[in-house]
């Protein structure tokens, strides 16, 4: 079976759940029905958010690093477990020979399978994220997107929690976050940081169709791993 390349590290929680994730979704009977995996977890990264709406330091360099690892240790695709580091998606798909499947097309995919197919959708992700229009432009789909005051008051410091390991304390910020997003209107609310999926998994299960990005990615590596 073909070798999956997991650039990961950002964050380190995120990139253990992807492959948790992928483990529990490959229809599997035995240790060898499972994906042959390199993790490449380096949190050194420089933080995207940072250098997209702040000007700090450029991750990209970082990243080529991780793919020259992956590549080395013969995989045959890479996925990427941080929605944010997509903003460099280009530069990093320009390096390489090998297929990057991108985050954004799983999570539409997902959109798909619940029979999401019309917006407006919720749409939460760190600021970077949002200011880079990943979503919005790649989808094709109106997208709600929290108010300013939303974003940097309550989304990111719940994001900042699931990287400080206080998961359960992220909860209540994402899901009134969410939860807002529904009452605008929103068909379904992407978890479009992969630190959210952690967050929200770590209370009640809301009312309403939530995508996790990170399972959504791991269905995506399976469809590439037995396609």
């Amino acid at each position: 079976m073909k070798m999956l390349g997991v650039l990961g590290g950002m964050g380190p929680l995120a990139s253990a759940e992807f492959m948790r994730q992928l483990t529990l979704l490959t229809p599997a009977e035995r240790d060898q029905d499972h994906i042959p995996t390199v993790l490449w977890s380096d949190p050194r990264v420089p933080d995207r958010t940072e250098a997209r709406v702040h000007g700090g330091e450029d991750p990209l360099p970082a990243l080529l690093r991780g793919i020259r690892g992956l590549e080395a240790a013969g995989c045959g695709a890479i996925v990427i477990p941080c929605n944010t580091a997509h903003g460099w998606f280009d530069g990093m798909r320009a390096a390489t020979a090998l297929p990057i499947l991108h985050i954004v097309d799983a999570a539409a995919d997902e959109l798909r399978r619940k029979g999401v197919t019309e917006g407006p959708i919720g749409l939460m992700g760190t600021t970077g994220t949002l200011a880079m229009r990943l979503y919005q432009d790649r989808l094709g789909i109106e997208c709600l997107t929290p108010e300013p005051d939303v974003q940097e008051g309550l989304v990111m410091p719940a994001v900042g929690l699931v990287k400080a390991n206080r998961v359960e304390e992220a909860y209540a910020p994402l899901a009134l976050v969410a939860r807002g997003l529904r009452a605008r209107g929103a068909s379904a609310v992407v978890l479009g940081c992969t630190e959210i999926p952690l967050g929200i998994a770590a209370g009640p299960a809301l009312e309403f169709p939530v995508i996790d990005t990170i399972a959504a990615l791991a269905r995506a590596a399976i469809g590439w791993a037995k396609g």
